[in-house]
């Protein structure tokens, strides 16, 4: 009969702190899904908005969760987890979230983009929609794997 007491417990991969964070997978998706995220944001900041309603949700997403991407990075790096396995579903559950609203906002950006392509503005808004929609599906994908790695740990 198999033994369920600390020495179990103790096989458990330890939450990685300092810079062990851009070394260790899943956590290591935490940078990139910032600098994309980020590049989302400057982009559609960048456009002459036409559409303010669909927009402003790409914006609105892109930016609270860069912020709180960056605010769970950094608690990694000083080790404000202290190895508690409950991170590990914290992280889970707001990468599963992320992505779910990063998606939407990736279509909407996506619609956007159709839209600007007949925009008398030039091509330069429809250049700086397609890119920020290449950025937000590219970051829905980093959020999806984060997500989904946690599991197979």
């Amino acid at each position: 009969m198999a033994s369920v007491g600390p020495s179990a417990a103790s096989t458990q991969p330890a939450l990685p702190s300092g810079l062990a964070v851009f070394k260790t997978i899943p956590y290591a998706f935490i940078l990139p899904e910032i600098v994309c995220g980020t590049w989302v944001w400057i982009l559609v900041a960048a456009t002459s908005v036409s559409l303010p309603l669909l927009q402003g949700w790409v914006m609105y997403v892109s930016l609270t969760s860069c912020l709180i991407s960056l605010l769970l990075l950094l608690s990694y790096l000083i080790g404000f987890h202290r190895n508690s396995e409950n991170w590990k579903v914290l992280d889970s559950l707001y990468h599963g979230a992320t992505a779910i609203l990063y998606m939407s906002a990736a279509v909407l950006q996506a619609n956007a983009t159709i839209n600007s392509e007949s925009n008398p503005n030039g091509p330069l808004n429809y250049q700086l929609n397609s890119a920020a929609s290449f950025f937000a599906f590219l970051t829905t994908f980093l959020y999806i794997l984060h997500a989904f790695s946690i599991y197979y740990q």
